[in-house]
C-alpha cells in the first residue's frame, strides 16, 4: 500500500477509527496530531488549495462556535487560513495526504483509500 499522512486530533473518534482502518488496510500512516504536534501554514494553504478552503473549515466546531461574529464575518481563503493557523481544531478532519487528499471519513473517503 502507499504512504499516508494523516492530520487529526487524538481525541476525535472519526480520527482514531480513520487511522486504524488505514492501518488495517495496509497503508504506512504519518499520523500528526494538529493540536499537539501543529501544522506548517505553508502546508494548510496546499491542503486549502487541493480541497478548497471552504471544505477544510469546520464551521460546526465549537471552536467555531465560540468565535467572536467579527472573526466569522467575510470569511475568505486568506482569513480562514489565518484561523486555522491560530485554532488548528477549526480544521475539519481527518485530513489525508497521499497520492491525492480527502477531509472527513465519510463513505466517499473511506472508498478512496481503503
Amino acid at each position: 500500500m502507499s504512504t499516508l499522512t494523516v492530520y487529526h486530533l487524538k481525541t476525535c473518534d472519526t480520527c482514531r477509527k480513520a487511522l486504524k482502518a488505514l492501518i488495517a488496510a495496509g497503508h504506512d500512516v504519518t499520523a500528526i496530531d494538529v493540536r499537539a504536534d501543529g501544522i506548517e501554514p505553508s502546508k494548510m494553504a496546499d491542503i486549502a488549495k487541493a480541497v478548497g478552503w471552504e471544505a477544510l473549515l469546520n464551521t460546526r466546531s465549537t471552536t467555531w462556535r465560540g468565535l467572536a461574529e467579527a472573526q466569522k464575518s467575510d470569511m475568505n481563503e486568506s482569513k480562514a487560513l489565518a484561523l486555522m493557523a491560530g485554532h488548528p481544531t477549526l480544521m475539519k478532519r481527518p485530513v489525508i495526504s497521499g497520492d491525492h487528499i480527502t477531509v472527513g471519513w465519510k463513505q466517499a473517503q473511506q472508498e478512496s483509500w481503503l
